[in-house]
């Protein structure tokens, strides 16, 4: 399905939870450091059958990409189960998962039984102490040994989705660059966004990714892939992409739209708009999705003016 400004409509993602193992300061707030890991559903969240439910009606209007996220996904003890039963949806042609890591190494080969075909890994720093300081006490070795477990379940090819921070890891940039030389790994750099507890952490830690190709001037420039400008070292098995949602608009390549794990459709990740769509079924179901996807906007705010995200939600809450 198309939306108003003609763009084809084909992926969604979907936040089975808004909870994190992790603590990550620009996503979570400084009083909010608890983690909260935990098994069944809790709170508004969809239940599996009623995420199947909204999954086969955005399959009847469109959707053949699915992105299972959070929060961290891995930590709802049914997410195998929910990536199986979206797998199965006719029309679903592939399902794919963010994720920290932490408990990939446990996961991966369910994962890859259950039909997800590869995982974007979050990690912004591979400093040890930094990725403990970042994450209020993550684990980095553990995401470490998810990476390897991923590799072994042929979840390929692995993305690694890094955030770029002033002052905090962009003196990494040559070595997350450095990764894709001899293994076939895509590095995602992305900008921080003004949204959620990123709005004040912005205003000091926002970089531009142009300081990407200043550090590594030897990336090739291959192609545009959606949201993000593809680049390989020459001979590199990998590429590396550079996501800017803050310096360069790229909204005319958006096709997605968005379900919050209690059951709202967001056509836009930065606007505050939200179409419930939880307890609806039948027609009704269907018809609220083609709305969301028509009033999905032309592009989001002009973060560089000064603005920032209309959304209502942190970003763990949306899933990003």
């Amino acid at each position: 399905m198309k939306d108003a400004f003609h763009r084809e409509i084909s992926y969604m993602r979907i936040s089975i939870t808004d909870k994190c193992n992790l603590r990550c300061s620009y996503c979570m707030g400084d009083d909010d450091v608890q983690p909260q890991c935990y098994g069944k559903p809790g709170g508004n969240e969809l239940s599996l059958e009623e995420i199947r439910k909204i999954t086969e009606a955005a399959a009847d209007c469109g959707i053949r990409k699915i992105r299972i996220t959070g929060g961290e996904p891995l930590v709802r003890h049914d997410v195998v189960q929910i990536c199986k039963s979206i797998n199965e949806i006719p029309g679903i042609a592939e399902v794919t998962m963010t994720t920290n890591g932490i408990f990939l190494e446990r996961y991966a080969e369910s994962l890859k039984a259950a039909g997800v075909s590869r995982v974007n890994i979050s990690l912004d720093t591979m400093d040890v102490q930094k990725y403990r300081k970042i994450t209020r006490n993550g684990d980095f070795h553990a995401v470490q040994r998810g990476v390897e477990a991923a590799k072994r379940a042929g979840l390929l090819p692995i993305k690694i989705n890094v955030v770029l921070l002033k002052d905090f890891n962009d003196d990494e940039i040559s070595s997350f660059v450095r990764l894709t030389k001899d293994a076939p790994i895509e590095v995602r750099f992305i900008e921080l966004m003004p949204i959620g507890f990123g709005k004040e952490k912005g205003k000091e830690k926002y970089l531009d990714l142009e300081a990407v190709l200043r550090e590594a001037p030897d990336l090739v420039h291959e192609e545009e892939s959606g949201v993000a400008r593809l680049y390989r070292l020459p001979g590199g098995k990998g590429r590396v992409g550079l996501i800017s949602p803050v310096s360069r608009h790229f909204c005319p390549g958006c096709n997605r739209i968005r379900l919050t794990c209690d059951g709202h459709i967001k056509p836009c990740l930065h606007f505050e708009k939200e179409i419930q769509v939880r307890h609806l079924h039948g027609v009704e179901l269907k018809e609220a999705i083609q709305q969301a996807i028509l009033q999905k906007p032309m592009e989001h705010e002009d973060f560089q003016s000064g603005k920032t995200s209309r959304s209502a939600r942190n970003m763990n809450q949306i899933g990003g």
